[in-house]
């Protein structure tokens, strides 16, 4: 090999800047050489997708409606991270939250407003928290797989959702189209500002998720036990239930995201309520360091660049496919710039006492 990698141990603020710059900007040139060859104007495309994106009051409401589900889910998410367990089943969290939600929004018509929307509130959050709690057992208790566990308990509840839709929980008014009935107005939750009331919700979850994170005693535990379960355990720390209570507070967190799309979006449940924000919500928890107001801002901008490839769809004539290449290339050269945040390349040549400075 002419090189190989080496972990930095440590890297100052201004250099960490520095090559996420350099992403951002190879990002657009590499984004850039595939619009020219679909013989459009990478200017006029990048303009028109801050267009599409800020252009208006309208297009802005969207981008909030979309990076409320995405900043909740990653939040939820950052707390297992946090703790090293790969909570991949963020998914099946939101679909069983959109379907405790939905349990009672469809068989309780008749119950007031507020109590029903703090009733769906809760029982979204214990089934997203129940269903991360299964595989959070069985890892605490068997030292399984987390990943795979929490990865195929996705198509679980995706198939669950399913059966509910085309089955039981079919409409009768719906003419045989496979449909849920639409809530009632007592369970679709308000809006502020044009805006369902999730915003709101999103904005207490974040500085909740940084006390809990930072200020408490059990977010304290759960860092103890990210950075090595033996030193947890030798600081007398109770890891098995530290794990449980860490992992039902991420999946009740992901269940509550079910809720919110399925009162305030979709206003009923169905299998497109997550809209792949589960796995989603990976890459943005990842980008934001699993820090909840860093979380924030990648999800909002994370969710302006999906806007924006939307518009010059249209306003470009580009096949959706086209979009979608664009939106990952420059999400590929800013995940990539993580990398070379946490690594360094080191050349055959190169001196080895170099390998412990952070002069390339």
């Amino acid at each position: 090999m002419i090189f190989r990698i080496v972990k930095r141990a440590e890297l100052s603020k201004k250099k960490a800047i520095a090559i996420r710059a350099a992403a951002i900007v190879l990002a657009l040139v590499a984004a850039a050489v595939f619009i020219f060859a679909l013989g459009r104007n990478p200017v006029d495309v990048y303009l028109s997708m801050l267009k599409g994106a800020f252009g208006s009051s309208y297009r802005f409401r969207e981008i909030i409606i979309k990076a409320i589900p995405l900043t909740i889910t990653s939040l939820g998410i950052a707390i297992a991270f946090k703790m090293k367990f790969w909570n991949i089943g963020a998914e099946g969290q939101i679909f069983m939250g959109a379907f405790a939600a939905s349990l009672f929004a469809l068989h309780f018509r008749d119950m007031q407003k507020p109590l029903m929307l703090l009733i769906m509130a809760a029982a979204g959050i214990i089934a997203g928290g129940l269903w991360a709690l299964i595989p959070a057992f069985f890892k605490a208790q068997f030292g399984t797989n987390e990943t795979l566990f929490t990865l195929m308990m996705n198509y679980i509840a995706l198939k669950w959702v399913t059966y509910l839709q085309y089955g039981p929980w079919k409409d009768p008014a719906s003419f045989g189209f496979p449909k849920v009935a639409n809530f009632s107005d007592n369970a679709i939750l308000p809006k502020v500002f044009g805006i369902h009331i999730g915003w709101i919700i999103t904005l207490i979850l974040i500085a909740a998720v940084y006390v809990f994170i930072n200020r408490t005693k059990k977010g304290y535990e759960i860092s103890v036990i990210g950075e090595s379960e033996n030193t947890a355990r030798y600081a007398g720390m109770n890891v098995r239930k530290i794990i449980l209570t860490a992992i039902f507070i991420s999946g009740g967190i992901c269940g509550l995201t079910g809720m919110i799309q399925a009162s305030a979006v979709n206003n009923t449940l169905a299998v497109e309520v997550t809209g792949g924000v589960g796995f989603t919500a990976i890459i943005t928890a990842w980008l934001g360091q699993l820090s909840a107001p860093i979380i924030f801002i990648v999800s909002f901008l994370f969710a302006a660049l999906l806007q924006g490839g939307a518009y010059i769809q249209s306003a470009f004539q580009i096949p959706q496919a086209a979009a979608q290449i664009i939106q990952g290339t420059i999400l590929f050269f800013v995940l990539g710039s993580e990398f070379f945040i946490q690594y360094r390349l080191v050349f055959k040549n190169e001196h080895p006492l170099k390998t412990k400075k952070e002069g390339a």
